[in-house]
């Protein structure tokens, strides 16, 4: 029996057509990829921990609460990354918008352009002939003309006029068009990225979840009051905090985190029902009337950096060698963060995890 083997290879968009599904074919799409990360996820975690597929040993809550620790930062570490490749892919993707709008107003006037010549050929067809240069440009390939230096050489200074004006616009567009092929294939790469990340996060935190799973409900709620530290109450009111800030706006930033405690955590989120660490403090600071870059590593690059000694209400606190995990700081020693999914933005002493560095936006 002949064996048939399928090719499977991405498709191309061109880079001057739209993008995006709609209807069915996206709901087919986002069926796909949700089935693609979940198999993904399940294949993964099936031997996380001893690398076969061995039952996994038995472990102590304490071993359990120090993997599922040591999953939940990785996961931040790999969210970091998704928001970063998403920020980008954003970008991209309305920067490939723009560029094909404006190869279509290009192309309107090139058109134009070689409706002009046209009837400037008509007119010398009509007195006696059609000058050789117009002739070719008018041709199915007119740019093997416009390369030659000879053309405007021989025509005359109207006709060089109108040869140059689509000379002009028909290399812009070609520029355009170089540009939006350049920006396709970095969305790609992007959004190729956007998928790794996604797995990855999803393959941690279906991990901790497994080891969760070990645990009775006893130690599983003594494990969330240790985690929490002081859970989504508040160490001091909102008003408080937010006087004690250096500006107004760090004070709004501050009053802004207090109305997000106990929201819960969704990798990934900006607000307002749900947030990542990174992007409850976008979210405050935009309160204050101030853009935070989307991640950790580079929202620690706003405003000025700054010592631990030196904090104020409304900074910005770091943890983690990757400058993974971030948070708000709000006076006394503490801050307002969003810690990992199950566990809701709340205050939290910034001792809880290592301290990496701070930083005031301006």
């Amino acid at each position: 029996m002949t064996a048939t083997v399928a090719s499977h290879r991405r498709t191309r968009h061109h880079p001057l057509a739209p993008l995006a599904l709609t209807g069915s074919t996206a709901r087919g799409a986002r069926t796909a990829r949700t089935a693609t990360v979940l198999a993904l996820a399940g294949a993964a975690t099936a031997t996380a921990f001893d690398g076969t597929g061995q039952a996994a040993p038995e472990l102590t809550p304490a071993q359990v609460q120090d993997r599922v620790d040591t999953l939940y930062q990785e996961a931040e570490v790999a969210t970091q990354k998704y928001n970063g490749a998403k920020e980008q892919a954003d970008a991209a993707r309305e920067e490939l918008s723009e560029l094909q709008d404006e190869a279509a107003r290009r192309t309107l006037k090139l058109n134009a352009a070689k409706a002009g010549l046209g009837t400037m050929a008509a007119g010398q067809y009509r007195s006696g002939g059609i000058d050789p240069t117009v002739r070719l440009l008018l041709s199915a390939d007119p740019q093997r003309y416009l390369d030659g230096a000879t053309v405007l050489e021989r025509a005359g200074s109207h006709q060089a006029n109108a040869v140059a004006g689509y000379a002009r616009r028909l290399g812009s567009i070609r520029q355009v068009r170089e540009r939006a092929e350049e920006t396709a294939e970095r969305l790609a790469d992007t959004e190729a990225a956007l998928k790794k990340h996604r797995v990855t996060v999803v393959r941690k935190l279906d991990s901790a979840e497994r080891l969760l799973d070990r645990l009775t409900e006893e130690q599983r709620q003594r494990m969330a009051n240790e985690d929490g530290s002081g859970g989504s109450g508040a160490a001091a009111s909102g008003g408080e905090a937010a006087s004690q800030a250096p500006n107004p706006r760090a004070a709004q930033a501050v009053s802004y985190a207090y109305t997000a405690l106990g929201k819960p955590y969704v990798w990934g989120a900006t607000g307002p029902s749900a947030y990542d660490c990174s992007g409850l403090t976008q979210a405050a600071w935009q309160a204050g009337g101030i853009s935070l870059p989307r991640t950790t590593y580079t929202q620690i690059n706003a405003g000025s950096r700054i010592e631990r000694s030196q904090l104020a209400p409304g900074d910005l606190v770091f943890f983690y060698s990757g400058i993974s995990h971030v948070g708000l700081y709000i006076g006394d020693g503490k801050m307002i963060h969003a810690p990992h999914p199950g566990a809701p933005v709340r205050i939290a002493p910034i001792d809880q995890m290592p301290f990496a560095g701070a930083a005031r936006p301006a």
